[in-house]
């Protein structure tokens, strides 16, 4: 079958029609879909009740500057890259993505226990590398089962329903962690454990409910021989890699961005913990409407209209005079990002590679995106360091600025390019 730019910026034929799909026939999100959510539910009230007080532990409880914290909060975004593409093949190439999708859930509860144990910079900084490891190893496939378990017409949309669900978690994490600090002020090892906790809930549900899925079992032949690596350099997947690592070459970390509201508002100071609630709230109310909308209007349209609104926070948050309602504006303003690309990502890279190639396809692009925004924090660092946070903030405001205008050009062009082949066969459109 050949389209018009399979899944390519601007809005496309093939989005066009899957668009029609939808409206002529309804599709529910599959079980998988749903049972995956709240595995990653459970996964990220584990990880972000730790991740929300990470920052000003870093930098109030330890004393460290901020350079030492955009190396850690690096670290967090970037690590996870050195195995996401090979754990994305291996998910394509023995077609059993649970698998390493349940061996990455596993060292990330590994990796709480560890941290019940650890103190001090250095063992912190190696339990994060652990963690990270372990999300670079399980989310590839995860992403892959969904996509193999969802029609292309609603692939937007299942991935809004697990997004949904995972910030569900994410915003019941740092309430979690702001609760017990509240009722006991040093109980750092109570919110561990209760993160360690709710990880073995994850891996549980991870294995008891959600299938032994062989996405490439009818594709046999092509299971039995590696996968070429020109399948990753595929005109319409090099295309978004491109334009991925512009914008996560741009994305700093929340942390830095809730250190800079925290430094100009009293709201943000007292509140810090919960001020991932807020945009996770947002992410929330959004994700499945953006999914929908990126499945109805064009899925790199929506991609870049998310990072508008990340350049919208970043112009918030170098404004000199911030309040409250500036405070919850780049919370809800971030929302929106991660809403508009995170799972539409996902969705964008799944149909830009041959279906035997799902994982390694998304795998390259989380890849390229956890690369750029490993350079991004710690570059952020640096310039914290040497121009001032409203300099640096401002900095990378500008930066932004120009990739969008850039991003918007090369999508004209692209639309321009003509037809190419969609490698991906479409299955039957009541696949639930």
């Amino acid at each position: 079958m050949y389209i018009s730019v399979s899944d390519r910026p601007g809005g496309t034929d093939d989005e066009a029609d899957d668009a029609a799909r939808v409206s002529r026939r309804p599709v529910r999100v599959a079980p998988t879909v749903v049972a995956l959510g709240f595995v990653s539910l459970f996964t990220d009230i584990s990880s972000e009740s730790v991740a929300a007080v990470l920052p000003l532990y870093i930098t109030a409880a330890l004393g460290l500057s901020p350079l030492a914290y955009g190396f850690l909060d690096g670290l967090y975004q970037g690590v996870s890259a050195i195995v996401r593409i090979a754990a994305g093949w291996a998910s394509d190439r023995g077609d059993r993505p649970k698998l390493i999708a349940l061996l990455g859930y596993g060292i990330s509860m590994l990796a709480r226990i560890a941290l019940l144990f650890s103190t001090g910079l250095g063992a912190i900084t190696a339990v994060v590398a652990f963690d990270r490891i372990g999300k670079g190893i399980r989310t590839a496939p995860r992403d892959a089962m969904i996509t193999a378990s969802s029609a292309p017409p609603i692939l937007g949309r299942a991935f809004g329903v697990h997004r949904t669900l995972d910030t569900v978690g994410a915003m019941v994490g740092p309430v979690l962690a702001f609760v017990v600090l509240l009722v006991i002020p040093d109980g750092y090892s109570t919110v561990f454990v209760l993160s360690l906790a709710c990880a073995i809930i994850g891996v549980t549900i991870l294995g008891a409910f959600v299938p032994n899925m062989r996405p490439n079992a009818e594709r046999a032949q092509s299971a039995r021989h590696p996968l070429k690596m020109r399948v990753l350099l595929a005109p319409a997947l090099r295309r978004l890699l491109i334009i991925a690592a512009l914008f996560g070459l741009l994305t700093v970390g929340d942390g830095f961005i809730y250190l800079v509201l925290q430094s100009k508002d009293s709201f943000a100071t007292v509140w810090f913990p919960l001020l991932y609630v807020g945009t996770n709230f947002a992410y929330l109310a959004l994700a499945v409407p953006f999914g929908r909308l990126a499945d109805r209007w064009g899925r790199m349209r929506v991609f870049v209209l998310g990072h508008g609104a990340l350049l919208a926070t970043y112009v918030l948050a170098a404004l000199p005079g911030i309040g409250v309602v500036t405070t919850v504006a780049c919370l809800l303003l971030l929302g929106v990002f991660y809403a508009a690309t995170d799972g539409v990502l996902a969705a964008l890279a799944a149909r830009s590679v041959p279906a035997e190639a799902t994982g390694s396809g998304i795998a390259a692009a989380q890849t390229v995106v956890a690369l750029a925004r490993f350079a991004a924090s710690t570059g952020f660092g640096v310039l914290w360091f040497t121009l001032g946070r409203t300099g640096a903030i401002t900095t990378v405001a500008i930066g932004l600025a120009v990739v969008l205008a850039v991003v918007v050009i090369l999508i004209r062009r692209m639309v321009r390019s003509g037809p190419v082949a969609d490698q991906r066969p479409r299955p039957p459109v009541g696949v639930q």
